[in-house]
């Protein structure tokens, strides 16, 4: 008799961390390996961020808080979404994680039972079918087209809402695609969900301040037909480069947000308390670093997107957000590799090209659309240009 729990056999390892663990390993036996899986950025967390941490450990904030974060944060969230988003919150509206992922975790476990759908448009981050099904849910993917920029356009939508549909999850800047969701066509969104007012919305907006070309950034809660069942997500991991602080935040309806904290306070308890005291410098202090990070990203996306586009077999479009690409490979499967053989998918794609050039990306099958393989461009000029290089080269050996 096994000792594990049955629902592990729903859930699968996350893709993008096996393939980053793959890249460190095989860096560690010396292999020349660059890593485009991670979507970490680069850059360093901002000094004055760092030494509001170090403010708060040498004054004693070192001990627990309240479980779902310091009223000093919740009060810097408060005026974020209010003074970026136009939207109003109060401190029981709050939910402070440590990561955005824990908190859409709570979320989905504190509100979905047996037969509840949630849907999710493909290209998905690859956490949210998973943590739906150890929830206990059932996550109803809807492929979203290449011509639609992996969208989901109001007429899908209103073809997969159900009676059973407990959760939309909607991401923009999207992970994996880069794709962002324009003012109209979220309002069309929020247009269908009128008329089913029961189905809650998950905006997750991770990549909010990683926007290009003026695109001008709109969540879903700022449409008044959804606003009082849509839980806004964000946190300080990507703009302002604190991964490892492990600080997610959302607002939303009081009695989820007291749901959230409930659960929140049978598994970690709170947050870490030093890095919420940075999390508050990072939203209270100088913004002016976001966009000069910002640009380098952008043009970091124009030189991958030009080169990807010269490749024979690689079509990519050009996102508008976040730190990623997401190219078809659809023109190098059923080919053969002069050295490795037959590309029967996109996981055979991404694995030959790590063991023949020791260039690390993740497949589309990994974001349920096969056909496709995620780059994170949130690495130096300096390995793009190799890794463009490499993957080319790559490419030129099929036949």
């Amino acid at each position: 008799m096994s000792i594990l729990s049955s629902s592990l056999s729903r859930i699968k390892p996350s893709p993008t961390i096996a393939v980053t663990q793959k890249a460190r390993e095989l860096k560690e036996k010396g292999v020349d390996v660059i890593s485009l899986g991670a979507g970490e950025p680069d850059f360093d967390t901002p000094d004055n961020v760092k030494e509001a941490a170090i403010r708060a450990i040498n004054s004693g904030d070192t001990k627990y808080t309240a479980v779902d974060g310091t009223p000093k944060l919740k009060e810097a969230i408060i005026n974020k979404f209010k003074k970026e988003n136009g939207l109003e919150f109060s401190k029981d509206q709050i939910n402070v994680g440590a990561g955005g992922k824990q908190v859409i975790f709570n979320a989905i476990l504190s509100t979905i039972n047996p037969g509840d759908e949630v849907l999710i448009p493909a290209p998905y981050w690859v956490s949210y079918p998973d943590i739906v099904l150890l929830a206990g849910g059932t996550p109803k993917i809807v492929i979203c087209d290449e011509k639609d920029e992996f969208k989901i356009t109001s007429q899908k939508l209103k073809k997969n809402l159900n009676s059973k549909t407990k959760w939309i999850i909607l991401n923009s800047p999207s992970n994996p695609t880069g794709s962002c969701y324009s003012k109209d066509e979220i309002d069309a969104i929020a247009d269908i969900l009128k008329d089913y007012p029961e189905v809650m919305v998950m905006s997750d907006d991770i990549y909010e301040h990683v926007v290009y070309d003026n695109f001008k950034f709109y969540t879903i809660a700022q449409n008044k037909n959804v606003t009082d069942r849509t839980l806004t997500i964000n946190g300080v991991s990507k703009s302002y480069a604190m991964t490892g602080w492990r600080i997610g935040y959302a607002g939303g309806p009081k009695d989820l947000i007291k749901a959230m904290a409930k659960i929140q306070s049978q598994s970690t308890t709170n947050p870490s308390s030093i890095s919420q005291a940075a999390a508050v410098e990072a939203l209270n202090g100088d913004q002016s670093f976001i966009k000069d990070r910002s640009d380098a990203f952008k043009e970091r996306r124009d030189f991958v997107v030009s080169k990807l586009n010269k490749i024979n077999g690689i079509e990519c479009l050009n996102p508008q957000g976040a730190f990623y690409v997401f190219p078809s490979c659809k023109g190098c499967i059923g080919k053969t590799h002069s050295e490795l053989g037959e590309i029967k998918n996109d996981t055979d794609f991404v694995s030959k090209l790590l063991e023949s050039t020791g260039v690390a990306v993740v497949q589309g099958s990994a974001f349920g659309l096969e056909g496709f393989f995620r780059i994170s461009y949130a690495t130096s000029m300096t390995n793009l240009e190799k890794a463009v290089e490499r993957i080319s080269d790559f490419c030129s050996k099929l036949s």
